[in-house]
């Protein structure tokens, strides 16, 4: 692939991720998206973002992974100050701001998160991100992504590079919205207390969504539980609908918004799916 030449196929993967975008608000939408076309356009397991708070005055990391993590491990990848993110960064500004690639192996440092990440199978981030209008000193937004079996090249540098305004704009909107939804007043509205009431999970679907997370069919899930994987597809299917989801990955996302699966929320867990 090449920015002047893309197969049909991909120009319509491309059109629909695009075409999806517009509609992305919340962090489970985020994340639903990032597993449709995005993951044929780009395979990833683990996307770190990071957006520019100016509360805070410093990029702020979120974490969405298809795969287990340990806790310690996500939580240090939301860290801003980590030598891996240094390392990433400095990789990405000595490339002149272009899309880049960071061997873990060779130039991620040697602190814990790289370690653990080694260990896991990861050797690659591609990563990339978006400055302020003349202030290249100031980064408004930055991507990181890993795959553990899909080794990232020049075709995915093309890749990142001809989707990360779309992206970015996306995942600006997420974390405004989000910011809009986590404020007191919003949250304790007798419109939100109810719908939290009207979706309430139970604890067998508590434990069904927990293994769809996990990335198990409902026969795997069936045997786990010992019931037939008949009731399975019935728990699952009222599952969907309870959180209003159109697919298994958004309602895991949904139920982890929701904090429904217990410790795991969005961005601070185990896994999405």
């Amino acid at each position: 692939m090449s920015p002047t030449h893309i197969a049909p196929e991909s120009s319509e993967c491309l059109l629909r991720i695009i075409e999806a975008a517009p509609q992305v608000c919340r962090r489970y939408q985020f994340f639903a998206w990032t597993q449709g076309d995005l993951q044929r356009w780009l395979p990833h397991k683990i996307l770190v973002c990071g957006a520019y708070d100016r509360d805070r005055r410093d990029l702020v990391f979120d974490v969405f992974n298809s795969v287990t993590l340990p806790e310690p491990l996500m939580g240090a990848l939301k860290d801003a100050r980590s030598p891996l993110t240094a390392a990433a960064i400095q990789t990405w500004r000595k490339g002149r701001l272009q899309p880049a690639l960071l061997s873990l192996s060779l130039g991620g440092g040697h602190d814990e998160v790289t370690e653990a990440l080694l260990a896991a199978g990861y050797d690659q981030l591609l990563v990339h991100g978006l400055c302020r209008p003349g202030r290249p000193e100031e980064i408004e937004s930055f991507f990181m992504l890993a795959h553990p079996s899909h080794p990232h090249g020049e075709a995915s540098l093309q890749a990142l590079g001809m989707l990360l305004a779309c992206v970015h704009i996306t995942y600006q909107r997420v974390c405004v919205t989000e910011r809009q939804m986590s404020s007191p007043r919003l949250a304790s509205s007798p419109q939100t207390l109810a719908y939290q009431r009207q979706v309430a999970i139970t604890l067998r679907e508590r434990e069904i969504l927990v293994w769809v997370r996990d990335g198990l069919s409902n026969q795997q899930i069936s045997e786990k539980l010992g019931i037939s994987a008949l009731t399975v597809k019935n728990h699952v299917q009222k599952i969907l609908r309870k959180l209003g989801a159109a697919n298994r990955a958004q309602a895991v996302a949904k139920a982890m918004t929701m904090n429904a699966l217990g410790s795991t929320q969005v961005g601070s867990g185990d896994s999405y799916i």
